[in-house]
């Protein structure tokens, strides 16, 4: 959050440089952009993904979203994947982690701003894939098929997938270059409705697209 902080001053003082380039900026219909952020949470990770907005006035927008995120991981995960290699002993080890893949709509809310930087709040909902992705091996080899073998049944903490709600809540801001491209700075906090526990994430990152 320091470093989005920091980051966001740093265009706010940039931006007037470019006002007397951007202010003339053709109005649109919407936009596109491709997304790379860093997630955080229980575990650091990258979230990657895309998002599309159509404007319903001119402050408020309605967009899409889909990425995901490679490890959203809660600590519940590697402990019971541990509680597991303690039992199968010595020469035993895993790795652990919790990839989401999500799609959500939402609304956004561009604040009034006369500078090629626009202020926003954001909201959405949608739907979240969550995938187990526990692996065990046994000397280098990856024997997580074969776990029945050394007695050890894997349950759906551990394996598997589910896809659950999951909730968006935002805010970023836009800066106009151009007359059709833009920089979105953005945070993202994310929460998913998982069966045994709730997962959080936070994601923060920059944008790059079109206005159209």
């Amino acid at each position: 959050m320091r470093s989005f902080a920091i980051l966001l001053v740093g265009t706010f003082t940039l931006s007037g440089v470019a006002s007397a380039q951007t202010s003339a900026a053709a109005p649109s219909y919407g936009y596109a952009e491709v997304i790379a952020q860093s997630a955080f949470g229980n575990v650091t990770s990258q979230s990657y993904g895309a998002e599309v907005g159509f404007n319903a006035n001119s402050n408020l927008q309605v967009f899409g979203e889909f990425g995901r995120v490679a490890n959203a991981a809660t600590s519940d995960l590697g402990v019971s994947a541990q509680k597991i290699v303690t039992a199968l002993g010595s020469g035993f080890t895993v790795t652990s982690k919790e990839p989401i893949t999500f799609g959500l709509v939402g609304v956004r809310y561009l604040m009034a701003s006369s500078s090629p930087l626009k202020p926003y709040v954001l909201a959405g909902g949608g739907i979240a894939k969550v995938k187990n992705d526990v692996v065990f091996s046994n000397g280098g080899t990856d024997v997580t098929a074969n776990l029945a073998q050394f007695g050890v049944v894997l349950g759906t903490d551990l394996s598997g997938s589910e896809t659950k709600p999951m909730l968006s809540l935002g805010a970023g801001a836009v800066w106009l270059v151009g007359g059709h491209f833009m920089v979105d700075l953005q945070y993202r906090f994310g929460r998913v409705f998982a069966s045994d526990a709730g997962i959080t994430v936070h994601r923060a990152g920059v944008g790059i697209g079109v206005r159209f």
